[in-house]
């Protein structure tokens, strides 16, 4: 083994495959486990330990720290495989998850049945009691009826509680009281209550991140302790993180006491990694960052070299899924991937959203999956080699790729298995194309001056020809391409966002009770970096108001450059910072208006000191003779390609196409026109135009 020192693992457990990335040793990849992610993570465990010579034991046993990302959560909310949760709501509201926030696609189309609560009207209970919005107790809380609602629950058989009372936010006695009734007459069940996870002033928000959070206790948690207890019987001492949906990490039990954090926890690493390439050759600060898996497509920013975040993040289907109500990085995820099954609606092609998964996998695995997928085509259109997949350690079954198009596409179609082959990929990445210019004009970035950075081991496919549509000049794939998400973790800081309530205006400002929230805020924080934070390397504090003008319905985010208002040019200075950012977003202002302000926030970001020296490195491998291989193309039909492995393209060598760059987890295209070149970071360039 290379070095002695202690170990930092990553691992992103996707839906075909689980990533690992171990600091200054290299990525491995193996199969994800549905049934049990944690089995398939100690499998990975094994293959990277094999490579470095170790046992599994004896890997755990040097690293000091874990990192895990997963779309366990999320997949368990799209699928409806959470725990039987109650709602308690105030009385005469029973309908806060029903109502929600209003908008529709296809907004006259009555058609479209109303999408039905996260949690059934069934299991939701009106508590009598009543806050008013100043703070004050309107109907004191009924802790005899209270108290009667727990004790059918438990005849129901409940497995966790929400808890989400009016205004709450400015008074939450009678929520801690009912919390402490819970614990008292339903011992060992987990629940939410919705001021302390968040203290949103928007009741669906703050309704639904409680429900979410609460029916995640009993999955989550229970899984979160299991990896941890897992670790620890191999022998790994250290400490766990896990990704968090904000572009963070926090304590594995600190999650699990709040796992709607670990909803989009990997999809959220992979802005990361890329912001973190994009700094390493110093190519501006925009980029387009996809990471394309097996399962599923995801698009996020980097924009003026920040991570766009949004509270509004909705799990599953726009409109119709579960709103977080949490501040997340803006992800926009479409079921596009290597597994993705194509298949025909009435002799038209579709693809997805329906994937192969892990088991049985695409045809060409061999495992018992018969549907033709996206990668069957990429094997059909020799742009993958059976025998090099995954360095050789999982051989492709061409025969059954084409067996599978053949008779599932080609032969419905009456086309041949290439053309069909390539009329999958095109469908694919229009679908690719379409998710990245949803989520770019929502954040106002212009694809074509923006760089894009292609991860995910099947990205590699797509990439040149979605730049090309886009008219991205530039494409990066980086060397750490097919497990970008796991980098993203790896290199992540422990992040957590606190916030506090209170609604008042620039044009009555109340100085000392500002500052006594900001003050608050700001101890929270420090106790954060005195606790968790306590070995970080450096942490920073940054402060924040959601903000709006007089009668408006949504607030925006303003960043403060203070925490502590003493004058009339404080205030004047807030009031002009909310002008900025309402004409940035939304391209007008209203310079003499007066500002209200509502939730202020207090965001502490501790480093953990690691860097990617090493973490992404590619197996070395001595030069090569230049081989070739003949593929097919759209539009050009069988070609002969260049064909080349990344680790042994030299720095600035430039490749023009038609050419395969194979590395050990990934496998690039370069389009007949365009080329490509090795930068000095390892990363590979890609021009669509062939311009260099």
């Amino acid at each position: 083994m290379a070095t002695d020192r202690p170990l930092r693992l990553a691992f992103d457990t996707g839906g075909t495959f689980t990533d690992l990335t171990i600091d200054g040793l290299g990525l491995y990849k193996s199969s994800t486990t549905p049934d049990d992610p944690v089995v398939g993570v100690l499998n990975v465990c094994d293959v990277a330990a094999a490579d470095l010579g170790l046992t599994r034991r004896e890997l755990l046993e040097r690293a000091s720290q874990v990192v895990y990302g997963t779309t366990r959560a999320t997949n368990a909310v799209i699928n409806a495989t959470t725990a039987k949760t109650a709602m308690l709501l105030t009385a005469g509201h029973p309908d806060i998850l029903l109502w929600r926030e209003g908008g529709r696609i296809g907004t006259f189309d009555f058609t479209v049945q109303y999408p039905d609560p996260y949690i059934p009207r069934r299991f939701t209970y009106e508590i009598e009691e009543r806050v008013g919005a100043a703070g004050e107790v309107v109907t004191a809380l009924d802790e005899a009826k209270t108290i009667e609602t727990l004790k059918e629950l438990k005849e129901t058989g409940i497995e966790s509680v929400a808890v989400c009372f009016l205004w709450s936010i400015l008074n939450p006695a009678h929520e801690l009281r009912v919390g402490e009734l819970i614990e008292e007459h339903l011992p060992g069940v987990p629940f939410t209550l919705s001021h302390v996870l968040n203290p949103s002033i928007r009741e669906y928000r703050r309704a639904s991140a409680a429900a979410i959070d609460a029916s995640l206790k009993p999955l989550m948690g229970t899984f979160l302790h299991r990896l941890s207890e897992r670790f620890a019987e191999e022998g790994f001492t250290g400490r766990v993180l896990v990704m968090t949906s904000a572009g963070g990490v926090l304590d594995n039990n600190s999650v699990a006491e709040a796992p709607i954090h670990t909803l989009a926890s990997g999809p959220a690493a992979a802005p990361v990694a890329g912001r973190r390439f994009l700094g390493l050759d110093e190519l501006g600060d925009t980029a387009i960052v996809t990471d394309a898996g097996g399962t599923s497509f995801d698009v996020s920013l980097v924009r003026r070299g920040q991570i766009p975040w949004t509270r509004e993040t909705k799990i599953g289907r726009s409109y119709y899924g579960p709103m977080t109500g949490f501040p997340s990085v803006d992800v926009k995820s479409v079921g596009a991937g290597g597994g993705s099954i194509a298949w025909l609606d009435g002799g038209i092609l579709r693809v997805g959203p329906q994937s192969a998964g892990a088991v049985p996998g695409p045809a060409c695995y061999g495992a018992g999956g018969t549907s033709a997928t996206v990668t069957d085509a990429c094997v059909a259109l020799g742009y993958l080699e059976p025998s090099r997949f995954l360095n050789g350690a999982m051989p492709l079954h061409a025969d059954l790729s084409r067996e599978a198009i053949e008779r599932e596409i080609a032969g419905p179609l009456g086309m041949g298995v290439e053309e069909a082959a390539a009329a999958i990929l095109e469908v694919a990445t229009e679908r690719m194309i379409n998710a990245i210019e949803d989520i770019a004009i929502s954040q106002g970035v212009d694809p074509r001056d923006a760089v894009m950075i292609s991860g995910g081991g099947s990205g590699g496919f797509y990439a040149c020809a979605i730049a090309r549509r886009l008219g991205c000049d530039r494409v990066i794939v980086p060397e750490a391409a097919a497990a970008l998400s796991a980098v993203g973790a790896f290199i992540s800081d422990l992040v957590a966002d606190f916030a506090v309530t209170l609604p008042t205006s620039t044009d009555r400002f109340p100085n000392d009770e500002v500052n006594r929230v900001l003050s608050e805020l700001g101890r929270t924080c420090e106790d954060f970096i005195a606790g968790p934070g306590s070995d970080s390397v450096e942490q920073t504090v940054s402060y924040s108001v959601e903000a709006r003008y007089p009668q408006q319905i949504w607030d925006l985010e303003v960043p403060l450059g203070r925490s502590e208002f003493t004058d009339d040019e404080h205030i004047e200075e807030l009031r002009q910072s909310f002008h900025r950012v309402h004409n940035e977003v939304l391209g007008i202002h209203d310079e003499g208006s007066a500002v209200e302000t509502m939730t202020w926030r207090a965001k502490v970001r501790c480093e953990l000191g690691t860097d990617l020296s090493g973490a992404t490195a590619l197996m070395a491998a001595p030069p090569e003779e230049t081989e070739t291989r003949e593929v097919f193309f759209a539009g050009s039909g069988f070609v002969d390609a260049t064909i080349r492995t990344m680790a042994s393209i030299r720095t600035d060598e430039t490749i023009p196409g038609p050419a395969i760059i194979e590395g050990p987890a990934t496998t690039v295209v370069i389009e007949p026109q365009a080329t490509a070149k090795r930068l000095e970071s390892g990363s590979l360039v890609i021009y669509p135009a062939g311009v260099s």
